[in-house]
């Protein structure tokens, strides 16, 4: 078994993104390409954004810190420290509104 802190990790991560030209910073906490289960911690500065994009399957991004918009389309769907957000399964983007930490679980399908 193994144990991580994502406080710790995304208190870091947002220190990097708000440090960096793209004003966004990343690191995978559990999978990668050979796991279908696969997270995600991205932290963004206040104003960045992850832009348009499809998923690769399912996924739900669960906000760690800050205020975060998803959008797809015209919907919008805030979410503050604490929240579960469903991903659509239709193009979106990711925007902080503020500095924020949030964790992107994804369940890769079969294409």
């Amino acid at each position: 078994m193994k144990k991580i802190s994502l406080d710790a990790i995304a208190r870091e991560k947002i220190a990097e993104a708000t440090a960096a030209n793209s004003r966004r910073s990343a690191t995978s906490v559990y999978g990668g390409h050979e796991h279908t289960l696969r997270q995600t911690l991205i932290a963004l500065a206040a104003g960045a954004e992850l832009s348009e994009h499809n998923n690769p399957g399912e996924a739900t991004v669960q906000v760690l810190s800050g205020r975060i918009e998803l959008v797809s389309g015209s919907d919008v769907w805030s979410g503050t420290t604490g929240d579960l957000l469903t991903v659509p399964d239709a193009p979106h983007s990711l925007r902080a509104t503020t500095d924020a930490a949030v964790l992107l679980t994804t369940v890769v399908t079969a294409a």
